[in-house]
Formats: C-alpha cells, sequence, structure tokens
C-alpha cells in the first residue's frame, strides 16, 4: 500500500473541494498557452540544459520504446527524439490543453510519427507490464497525487533493467537559496501576472517543489518503491537534481 506523503497534499487552488489531480489538470489547461515561454523567461533558458542532461542518461541504454509521464507540452519528448532517435516516444499527461500545444510543436517539428500524445494519469498508466525501455519525467513529479503509487505504477510499466530518469526542482544550497525563494515565491508569480498568467500557479509550482521530498529523501522513497541503481545528481547549486533508477531483472 502506498502512503502519501506531506507534499502530496501540496495544492494549486487550496480548499477548492476538488482533487489534487483535478486541481493540476485545471490549472496547467489554463497557463498551457504560455507555458513554454514563461519556463524559458523565468528559468533564462537554463531549464534547455537540464533536460539535455537527463535525457543524456538513457544513452548507453539506446532505448528504442520510452514513456514521457507528465509530458506537457511535449518539450522532453522533441528533445529525446532528435538526441536518443527511439523508435517511438509515447507521452502522457492530465491535462489536455498542454497536449494539445505539444501536437502542434511535434508537428511543426515533422515528428508525428514518432511522438504521440495522450490524456493519461501516473497513477492508472494505459500500457502492459513491461512495456517501455526507458521512462522520464520531467518536473512533473512534484505533482503526482500520490509520488509512490505514481512510482510503483510507472515501475510496472518498464521492462526488467529498464531506466527510469526524473528532473525535478530540489532545495537550492545557500547562498543562492535566499535569493532562490525570493525569486521564486515573489518575483515569478508577479511576472507570471504580467504576462497575463495565474499567479497562484507559480505559487503553487514553488510551494510544491518547496515541499518535495529530494536528494537522498526521494532515493529513499525510489527504493521503497522496488528500483534498483538508484542515484542523483544536483545541477545548478542544487536549483534542480536528476534522479535515477532501475526496474531490477529479477
Amino acid at each position: 500500500m502506498s502512503k502519501t506523503l506531506p507534499h502530496d497534499h501540496i495544492t494549486p487552488f487550496g480548499e477548492s473541494g476538488k482533487t489534487k489531480k483535478e486541481q493540476v489538470a485545471e490549472m496547467f489547461d489554463g497557463i498551457a498557452g504560455r507555458y513554454d515561454f514563461m519556463n524559458r523567461f523565468l528559468s533564462l533558458r537554463i531549464d534547455v540544459l537540464w533536460r539535455k542532461k537527463a535525457i543524456g542518461l538513457f544513452k548507453k541504454d539506446q532505448p528504442k520504446l520510452i514513456l514521457d509521464v507528465a509530458t506537457g507540452t511535449g518539450d522532453m519528448a522533441i528533445r529525446a527524439c532528435k538526441m536518443l532517435n527511439p523508435d517511438r516516444i509515447e507521452g502522457i499527461d492530465i491535462s489536455p490543453n498542454m497536449l494539445d500545444f505539444g501536437r502542434k510543436k511535434i508537428e511543426k517539428e515533422g515528428l508525428a510519427e514518432k511522438i504521440h500524445l495522450q490524456v493519461g494519469d501516473s497513477e492508472t498508466i494505459n500500457f502492459a507490464d513491461g512495456t517501455f525501455d526507458g521512462v522520464m519525467v520531467a518536473f512533473g513529479v512534484r505533482n503526482f497525487e500520490n509520488l509512490e503509487k505514481g512510482l510503483q505504477e510507472i515501475r510496472r510499466v518498464l521492462k526488467p533493467g529498464g531506466q527510469l530518469v526524473v528532473l525535478e526542482f530540489s532545495k537550492p544550497r545557500q547562498p543562492v537559496r535566499s535569493f532562490y525563494n525570493l525569486y521564486m515565491g515573489l518575483i515569478a508569480p508577479q511576472m507570471a501576472k504580467l504576462f497575463r498568467q495565474d499567479k497562484k500557479a507559480y505559487q503553487y509550482l514553488n510551494a510544491s517543489a518547496n515541499a518535495f521530498p529530494d536528494g537522498p529523501l526521494m532515493i529513499n522513497i525510489l527504493n521503497k518503491c522496488g528500483y534498483s541503481d538508484t542515484r542523483y545528481k544536483s545541477l545548478s547549486l542544487g536549483i534542480c537534481c536528476i534522479y535515477s533508477g532501475r526496474n531490477p531483472r529479477s
């Protein structure tokens, strides 16, 4: 049985009466049109480098079939397709609007034959056991309604020996932490408001990142969920982490 963690209860709209899953879908539907722009703008494009480093962990595996969980507008799927040249990438997300923007990007890149996006939930993935050579999640695990259940479900659809790679915000080290908290807690939401984005959405993204069990805590959760060969690497003075683990072969 998967237990809920403190971060699982951080929601975008507080006491709205809806589940975290429903609130997250509604939030991303609302910001989908400017999501990519705001990502590049708020991160000063450093997120592009982070994504490349995360995808690079798959290079020695040469996965042919990849699942991108919480694919959003398909950024990771498109980049992984170009870097790894797999046979196919399946992307799932709970936000239909994000997926619509993702499909347009994929069509523009000429990758519609290789990348398929569909509405899907990390806790009930609509694929058979052991389907994928690799699974990736970029800035999505903190939005899971039940982190452990989502990680267990991901392991179910991984082939034995297949790798999970997770890219997620973490708590940066001092002296960066004080500036980062100010930037994400106050400046970023105000900038989002200027660009007619939902200020609450960016406040939630900061709150969920702060509550997320990062570093060794996340490794402990991966181990508990049955992954082997687990490890993590901090990026940009701890602003972000890459986590990886494998579905054991036996």
